[in-house]
């Protein structure tokens, strides 16, 4: 059995375009849209303690849009004790399966590697004057 999965790594801060690990049977336009669907999404949910969206922030680790168009995500927080550490996955569950063409949505806390500020993307840091 094939896994076809495609998958989006966010290694090095946000990514606006998927990689893929290996072809999807959906096809490359729909997915496309789906991945830009999904971006947007996540771009809704912030942290409430800080005034930039967690996929900006960098705490969004991983995409995985499979061939029934499930969604895994890997998402960290920028600190283990996080006052919304509970809430922030189902905050990000939410507004994902908002999203037309999804199917379940999954989302997993990981915090290895620990979130570091390097992951913001540009909007972030200007957006947090972190220059």
């Amino acid at each position: 059995m094939t896994d076809n999965t495609q998958t989006s790594e966010f290694s090095d801060g946000p990514l606006t375009t998927p990689e893929m690990k290996q072809s999807s049977a959906i096809p490359a336009e729909e997915l496309e849209t789906l991945t830009s669907d999904i971006i947007a999404a996540m771009k809704t949910v912030f942290d409430p303690e800080i005034p930039v969206d967690i996929y900006e922030l960098g705490l969004i680790y991983k995409v995985d849009i499979e061939d029934d168009r499930t969604v895994k995500i890997d998402m960290t927080l920028t600190a283990p004790g996080c006052p919304v550490a509970g809430e922030m996955p189902i905050w990000v569950e939410n507004a994902v399966s908002s999203v037309p063409g999804v199917g379940t949505v999954q989302v997993d806390m990981v915090f290895d590697p620990p979130w570091d500020p390097s992951r913001m993307s540009d909007e972030a840091r200007v957006a947090l004057n972190f220059f």
